[in-house]
This record gives structure tokens, C-alpha cells and sequence, in this order.
């Protein structure tokens, strides 16, 4: 485990973490949202556009050039990360949304009416809706894994569903809500018997899971940068060359255009076929920076170290008379950095309010999952979610201030 040294020489780097709201240290449990940026992401926008602001691709000048250069370097770097087989398998787009968005409208054409798309009950808002569309588009129907109490998957439901009708399964590696970490591999597997292919929503899992796209075999893969310390509005789109080659592009115009006539046109080869416009040059390159800073932690180190975190926080919470924690795991290969909660009869926004005037940030609500709401009878949770800047005083902080919440809410 980090020394508690080394969790302040973090810590340090993290501008934000000496903020006060409303007098109090702030204390950042919100980070399955987004994560705070250290110096070196924030010092890499200011050098940006302090060094090499320029459009790329398609300037000959040596500000576009460089540029470029940064850009397909960093495409490389996530690459290498995700252990992907071709830099032309990533493709940038503003976040994991705009990726399933983008394979759901790209397959309209290899869907018809009659075949299945598989999800899970647990998924974020954003891997539900575009397949609700796509199905109400093409008269395909939409099957749903359901979950047992424990919030685990009842892969029972995806072995019954499973057909040669399936045309894509899309699931989450980690719930955002429970922090269970999904059996993704085995559920690719089984698809690919099936001929299907599977989407799998990584939202949670760059910082968090050493991933490797080509051990899961994995058909295509979304995540965001903000959630792995880089900036808002860039993510990527995984996707294997052969199956991407085959989809249609997502938009139309700038980059993605090879010749055009007002007869016919033909688009760019892959990856730039699905990169429409000028893309979020400054997002691209600060996020080689964060990439560089979750390296040179230490992903093994930052799972351990939330380990620890969660089950401290865990055990804490449990003591919580009238607590109801939600996914009850805390072996980190089945459990990330997440813990979902409500308290007595107590409404989550009242809660998260007072620890908010206590200077502690907490998600609250329906977490962009209300299937999974109605499946616990709730109308929101509580959730805190670690990051590698957290730390066991903050926990009992947390702790301290829900009692305090429960007491004046109970008064």
C-alpha cells in the first residue's frame, strides 16, 4: 500500500484538493463522474495553445504539423494502452456516449426486423437509449439481463437469451452505480459462438483494470478520458479493423471525405472514415498527458490502493444503523472503487446536501441508470466513488458526516 507520504506527494499534484467549499476542505468522492486533473494535464492545455494551436491533418505549415504529430502520437499511446492491435482501430469521438451512439447508427444496416440486441438492466442511460432506438428503428427487439440482489448478473438470462437472431450484445465492464466488475470475457466468448458481436462500455475501467483489448477479444470498446484524470469532451472508440471497415460512417464532412464530387464521394480510410470535422485537438493531446500520469503510478497500484480504500469504507458504512449499501462485493476482481448506498428512510438529495455543506462531493440520484432504480425500488442512491487521491481520513470523515446528516434529518 502507498505510504501516507506518497499519497500527499499525489495529492499535491492536484490543485483543486486545496479548494474550501463552504469553509471545509474539500473532500472529492465524485470521481465515477469525473476526476480531478493534476498539474502535468493542466500544464499540457496551457502548452497547447501556448505552443502548437493549429488545425491538423490538413495544414502544411509547421504548427499543423506539429500538432498532427502530438495527435497520432497520443492516438498511438492509447493504442499501446489498450493493447490494440492497429492505431487505426482508435477512433476519437467526445466520450464514450458519442461511441455507442456511433456503432448504433453505423450498424442500421445490419440490423432488420426480427433480430436481437442484448443489454443488461444495470447499464447507463447511454448504453440503453441508442439500442432502444435502433430496435424502434428496425423492428428489432430488445432482450434484458437482469441482476440477482447482490447486483451481479444473472448470466442465466444472457445463456436463455443468446441466439443466432443476436446481433450485438453491449454491456458494461464496471457498473457505474454498483462497481461490480462484469464477467465480460466469458459473455464475449459466448457471443462469438453465436456470431454476435459484443460493445462493451469501459467508462469505468481505464484507471481502474489493466485492459487488453485483444486478450478479451472484444469486437468494440468505449471509454472517456475525464474519467482517468484527463480533460471532458474526448474519448475513443475501439473497434476491430476488419468489423469497422464493414460499418458505414457515423458523419459526414472534413476529415472523413477522400474526394468529392457532386456525383459521388468516397471517404478517408480507417480511422479517419469515423472522424467527421475538426476534432478536440487540445482534449486528444492533454490526454497523452494523464495516460503518462496513470503510468507512471501505476495501474496495479491504483487498483490496490482503492482496494484498500473500499474495503475501509466498507466496513465503516456497514456500522451506519439503518445503512443500505447496494452490490455487496468487495474482492477488487469483482468490485471497483464504488459504493452506492441510501440511508434509513432519509431522501438521497437531502443527504448529499448537507455532506455538500460539509464540503464532501458525493453523486446522488439515479446515477443515468433508473431501469436499475426500479429494480432496487429506489428513487436514487447515494454514491461515493475513490480515486488515487483519496484517502482513510477522508473516509472517516465521510462517516462522521453522514451521522451528522442522519441526525439533523431525523430530528
Amino acid at each position: 500500500m502507498f505510504s501516507e507520504k506518497k499519497i500527499q506527494e499525489i495529492r499535491n499534484q492536484f490543485p483543486i484538493l486545496k479548494e474550501k467549499i463552504y469553509s471545509y476542505p474539500l473532500i472529492y468522492m465524485d470521481n465515477a463522474a469525473t476526476t480531478q486533473k493534476p498539474v502535468k494535464v493542466i500544464q499540457a492545455s496551457q502548452n497547447y495553445y501556448s505552443t502548437m494551436n493549429s488545425n491538423i491533418h490538413r495544414g502544411l505549415h509547421y504548427l499543423s504539423h506539429k500538432a498532427t504529430l502530438c495527435v497520432e502520437n497520443v492516438r498511438n499511446k492509447i493504442r499501446k494502452f489498450i493493447h490494440a492491435r492497429h492505431s487505426s482501430e482508435i477512433i476519437f469521438t467526445k466520450g464514450a456516449t458519442e461511441s455507442i451512439n456511433l456503432i448504433a447508427s453505423s450498424m442500421e444496416s445490419f440490423v432488420k426486423k426480427g433480430d436481437e440486441i442484448i443489454i443488461s438492466c444495470i447499464e447507463h442511460h447511454s448504453n440503453i437509449v441508442p439500442w432502444q432506438i435502433l430496435c424502434k428503428k428496425k423492428g428489432a427487439i430488445l432482450k434484458i439481463i437482469s441482476i440477482y440482489e447482490n447486483g451481479f448478473l444473472k448470466l442465466t438470462d444472457f445463456e436463455f437469451f443468446i441466439s443466432e437472431k443476436t446481433k450485438i450484445v453491449s454491456i458494461s465492464h464496471i457498473s457505474n452505480v454498483l462497481g461490480i466488475v462484469n464477467p465480460v470475457k466469458y459473455i464475449i466468448d459466448k457471443a462469438h459462438k453465436y456470431g454476435a458481436l459484443v460493445l462493451v462500455d469501459g467508462a469505468q475501467v481505464p484507471s481502474n483494470l489493466d485492459l487488453d483489448v485483444q486478450d478479451l477479444n472484444v469486437d468494440f470498446y468505449v471509454f472517456s478520458a475525464h474519467k482517468m484524470y484527463g480533460p471532458t469532451g474526448i474519448g475513443i472508440l475501439y473497434g476491430k479493423e476488419k468489423i469497422l471497415e464493414k460499418l458505414n460512417p457515423y458523419q459526414f464532412g472534413g476529415e472523413m471525405i477522400k474526394n468529392v464530387s457532386f456525383d459521388k464521394t468516397t471517404y478517408s480510410d480507417l480511422p479517419f472514415k469515423f472522424e467527421a470535422g475538426t476534432p478536440n485537438i487540445e482534449g486528444i493531446i492533454v490526454w497523452g498527458a494523464a495516460i503518462d500520469f496513470v503510468k507512471e503510478i501505476g495501474i496495479s497500484n491504483i487498483q490496490y490502493y482503492k482496494k484498500e480504500l473500499l474495503i475501509y469504507a466498507v466496513k465503516r458504512l456497514s456500522s451506519i444503523d439503518g445503512i443500505q449499501l447496494y452490490g455487496n462485493s468487495i474482492d477488487i476482481s469483482v468490485k471497483s472503487g464504488i459504493i452506492s448506498f441510501n440511508l434509513d428512510e432519509l431522501h438521497c438529495f437531502d443527504v448529499g446536501s448537507i455532506l455538500d455543506r460539509l464540503g464532501i462531493a458525493v453523486r446522488t440520484g439515479h446515477l443515468c441508470a433508473q431501469p436499475l432504480m426500479n429494480f432496487f425500488k429506489v428513487s436514487g442512491m447515494i454514491r461515493v466513488s475513490f480515486s488515487i487521491y483519496n484517502t482513510f481520513q477522508e473516509i472517516n470523515y465521510l462517516f462522521e458526516s453522514l451521522l451528522k446528516a442522519k441526525k439533523i434529518l431525523l430530528k
